[in-house]
């Protein structure tokens, strides 16, 4: 009983420490573009999307469910099986955090749990239906739905905003994207600090501490609200960088609409009991918002990267979780072996990250790195031939024209004079 209530312990931590990842690796999906856009100062920003993350815990407990009920057998679940499905999930969290990839947490999360499972009792361990109508088909719709959302919702945004004073426009959409930022982060609570305490209830129930079905007690909502709330006020300032700056440059109008669509999608999702990856929907939203605005533009070579870490995440969670499963069935001492690989690759990538700093100070700062695109032919032609201003004469357009030769034979012949232009 004493190894089980130790094992049970770890997980727990474990479950809250990969919250606490989950919150500054998801900062930028609530505040990236209200920082970029200069409408919240970057401290401020990630300040209020902690309380906000903390308020939205205590919101809903239906995705939990979705997780502790409906994903995996939880006749088949061991708490060794949930700390492996975490081990998984923690190390690509922090992986796409150091490259400043927005990556989902929560399929990194799901990817885990079920590589777990199926190392621990088999494929028969997860419910395929679930993964399909809860997990897959949601990751795919998001994106697409709070995009075309953001697209329609910034070309109306310039429509009607199209005769309105310039600096109260911008100043309004301003306000209206702090309002927007702050519901985003609400709903980033209620669907994302849910999933932690899914787990932590099927860790309860595995152990045989809750009985099965059960939702999630207090205290397990209390400690998962205040850990993506920690985590998102330390602020995940590379991933905000990309999705603020390196993704698409947008205005007011455009983070306004961006946000609005991307919360719609979300607490949409939370209310219905998808497991939603907050990641999808916010990224979808900024590139519809980049393209929805005239001569916007969405830097692919950046958003192709995001494409590629997206689907790698259920199956790179999923392969390391099932290593760590394996590695844990030797007994106790797997379990701790599994537990220091953890605590040293965390911290050699937190080493490697210190190379290069980004923090508030620099958040903002975009040098034309790798995710910058290059200037296409056109614009570099258009450019290059671009008249001067009205009313400026240059050196290089001045001109010598002779005067004209005098037709009188009594006119003296001296040379003509010259007319410069």
């Amino acid at each position: 009983m004493e190894s089980f209530s130790l094992i049970l312990a770890i997980v727990v931590v474990t479950a809250l420490a990969f919250d606490f990842t989950n919150g500054f690796h998801d900062t930028a999906n609530a505040m990236a573009t209200t920082i970029s856009t200069g409408a919240l100062k970057p401290k401020v920003a990630v300040a209020m999307s902690a309380v906000l993350n903390l308020v939205g815990a205590f919101l809903s407990v239906e995705v939990a469910n979705t997780i502790s009920k409906g994903l995996v057998d939880e006749s088949g679940i061991r708490p060794e099986v949930i700390f492996a499905a975490l081990v998984g999930a923690i190390l690509w969290n922090l992986l796409t955090w150091l490259v400043g990839l927005p990556s989902s947490s929560s399929h990194a999360l799901m990817g885990g749990l079920i590589g777990a499972a199926v190392a621990s009792a088999g494929l028969g361990a997860v419910h395929g239906d679930v993964l399909v109508t809860k997990v897959l088909l949601p990751a795919i719709a998001a994106p697409l739905v709070a995009g075309l959302a953001a697209m329609f919702a910034t070309r109306l945004t310039y429509r009607l905003g199209r005769k309105a004073d310039g600096k109260a426009s911008e100043k309004g959409y301003r306000a209206g994207q702090i309002a927007s930022a702050g519901l985003v982060s609400l709903a980033h609570g209620t669907n994302d600090a849910q999933k932690t305490m899914g787990i932590i209830t099927l860790a309860l129930v595995a152990g045989g501490s809750l009985a099965p079905d059960s939702d999630p007690p207090l205290w397990v909502i209390l400690s998962a609200g205040i850990a993506i709330a920690m985590g998102t006020y330390l602020g995940g300032w590379r991933i905000i960088r990309t999705m603020g700056k390196g993704l698409t440059d947008l205005q007011p109008q455009q983070g306004f609409a961006a946000q609005t669509s991307a919360a719609t999608v979300i607490l949409a999702s939370s209310h219905l009991g998808f497991s939603l990856s907050t990641t999808h929907s916010v990224s979808g939203s900024v590139m519809g918002a980049g393209l929805g605005r005239k001569g916007g533009v969405v830097r692919w070579s950046t958003a192709t990267r995001m494409f590629v870490a997206w689907g790698l995440t259920l199956p790179a969670a999923a392969l390391v979780a099932a290593l760590a499963e394996w590695v844990c069935g030797f007994g106790d001492w797997g379990t701790a072996l599994v537990a220091v690989f953890l605590v040293a690759s965390s911290a050699a990538i937190w080493k490697i990250s210190r190379r290069e700093v980004v923090d508030h100070t620099n958040v903002n700062d975009h040098d034309g790195g790798p995710d910058e695109e290059p200037s296409g032919v056109v614009t570099q032609a258009m450019a290059a031939v671009t008249p001067p201003p009205a009313g400026t004469v240059t050196d290089d357009l001045s001109a010598t024209i002779p005067a004209p030769v005098p037709t009188d034979p009594a006119a003296p012949s001296a040379p003509p004079a010259a007319t410069t232009v």
